[in-house]
């Protein structure tokens, strides 16, 4: 929404108020492909929580970044715009940097800017604690504005960098001013193993106060961002992966009775400005929403209706149930039986039904400008009855006619990069762009062949070891094909062989759905 839209939005809503009327919601249809998706009663909203400025005072350059305007980045004067504009933003600088004058003038900048039904803007700070050195950054926002925001100053390390105080004050604030509040877990793995811990800031093991204060307040983390990426990988302590920290909370949760890690995951660039705007070198947040409004949107936040990307516009749904099967996985009103007879993304499932297993529907399509899909995962975790944790990652449906290896590992897709052309002006290619009605045919596009890969995965999935007594949880990674990958441009570009960047040439882009539980 440019600033002429927004003007004549303004001028609209304003007579409408003038003239005694309600102002029309916003909801309405998302903008789909009817041969991929059926009617859907919400809409998919893209956005960053995780944006600083380059001076506390001015979050206008990010804001008019993120609607997609052009602008002059402070640091190095050049003109930056996003070619595609978000729909929401929350620019979150330091709050140990926010005294009250530069506070207030954040708040009018997003007061400014919030044009509902078009561009959300989020109130919110960054609490920067960092104990003994290691990171516990936390992003805050709230579901108010202006007239709320006026009346705090926000809670920073320089108040105290134990987690607990933060919450504490949270709880005070919101019920002083009537407004609610999240606060979002960000760069676990500069955290020291501290992010998810074990104990608490006392060094006491964690108990069901901590437990349910610590889900109150931060419902959602962040696993993806320009410094890190730790939403799949399982192999680093529990104190700094996700997948790790999922695990870890469904032990703590079977020993106390309460979960202090059962997070949805989400992306963001951590990044100053545009910075980090580029493929895979920041993550984006994806947001199942009602209407493009604070209230829908924060909503979704808190019922964890909201997933990761590495970047690209992954299209994803996720379904739990007791009574899907495989037809409905790709009937066109597969989303409204998940919703009728199931529990999206986000959910808790809990006393299964005698002699029934769980059961999961999921789509993905592909980002209409990105490459196309390899497969969708399903990764699980559960304690056994002994109390110990055990993960597994299924492969549940992928592009073209590949097969399970004897070892029941499926094959890798196809790479079709085009490694020799790295550095040149038309920078390194792939085959793997759909030809599809998503996708604008154009003269500099690397190839239009769709030899690999599929623009959009239907699947259905019954877990064939659930034991109802339990506790597990199931979540989705989608997986798009092999693209160039920054460092091989960068290589080509100065001359260099890839191999010796001592980064691959190739990636592939994905995206993290927030997981769904099952508790006994």
């Amino acid at each position: 929404m440019n600033r002429i839209q927004r003007a004549l939005w303004i001028l609209s809503a304003l007579a409408t108020m003038a003239a005694g009327l309600p102002l029309l919601g916003c909801k309405g249809p998302p903008p789909t492909k009817s041969a991929v998706i059926a009617r859907e009663p919400n809409r998919l909203l893209w956005g960053d929580t995780h944006v600083h400025t380059s001076y506390s005072a001015d979050p206008n350059t990010a804001y008019n970044w993120a609607e997609g305007l052009p602008v002059v980045d402070p640091v190095t004067g050049a003109k930056v715009q996003l070619q595609r504009p978000l729909d929401f933003l929350i620019v979150s600088d330091h709050g140990e940097d926010l005294p009250k004058s530069a506070w207030d003038r954040a708040v009018e900048a997003a007061k400014r800017h919030y044009a509902p039904c078009h561009f959300t803007t989020f109130i919110g700070w960054e609490w920067t604690s960092e104990p003994a050195g290691q990171r516990l950054h936390r992003v805050v926002f709230m579901d108010h504005g202006a007239e709320q925001a006026r009346q705090l100053v926000p809670f920073s390390a320089l108040d105290s960098s134990r987690p607990e105080d933060l919450w504490s004050w949270l709880e005070e604030t919101s019920s002083r001013l009537g407004t609610d509040f999240i606060a979002i877990p960000q760069g676990p793995n500069l955290s020291g193993g501290m992010m998810y811990p074990e104990v608490d800031s006392e060094g006491s093991p964690i108990n069901e106060a901590y437990a349910r204060a610590r889900m109150r307040w931060e419902p959602v983390s962040e696993v993806k961002q320009i410094q890190d990426d730790t939403g799949g990988h399982g192999e680093v302590s529990g104190g700094e992966d996700a997948r790790a920290a999922l695990l870890r909370g469904l032990q703590i949760g079977r020993a106390i009775g309460a979960n202090p890690f059962q997070f949805g995951m989400i992306g963001a660039s951590g990044a100053k400005g545009h910075e980090g705007s580029g493929s895979s070198a920041q993550g984006l947040t994806a947001v199942w929403a009602e209407e493009n409004t604070r209230v829908s949107i924060f909503d979704a936040f808190k019922r964890k209706e909201v997933y990761a990307t590495t970047g690209p516009r992954i299209r994803v749904r996720f379904f739990a149930g007791w009574n899907f099967d495989a037809k409905q996985a790709r009937n066109a009103n597969m989303v409204m039986t998940g919703y009728t007879l199931g529990y999206p993304m986000g959910a808790e499932l809990s006393k299964a039904p005698k002699g029934k297993a769980l059961n999961f529907m999921m789509y993905a399509v592909k980002d209409p400008e990105g490459a196309n899909l390899d497969r969708i995962q399903l990764v699980k975790g559960w304690v056994d009855d002994e109390g110990k944790s055990h993960e597994k990652v299924y492969d549940v449906v992928w592009s073209g006619d590949r097969e399970r290896g004897p070892d029941g590992e499926l094959p890798p897709v196809k790479n079709t990069v085009d490694l020799a052309s790295a550095g040149s002006e038309d920078t390194a290619s792939s085959e793997d762009t759909a030809s599809s009605e998503d996708t604008a045919s154009s003269e500099d596009t690397a190839s239009s062949e769709d030899t690999v890969g599929a623009p959009a995965l239907h699947g259905f999935w019954s877990d064939p070891e659930f034991d109802p007594r339990q506790p597990a949880f199931y979540y989705l990674r989608v997986l798009q094909v092999p693209t160039p990958g920054r460092t091989l441009d960068e290589a080509g570009a100065q001359g260099i062989d890839p191999e010796k960047t001592g980064q691959p040439p190739t990636i592939q882009e994905r995206a993290y759905t927030s997981p769904i539980w099952y508790t006994p």
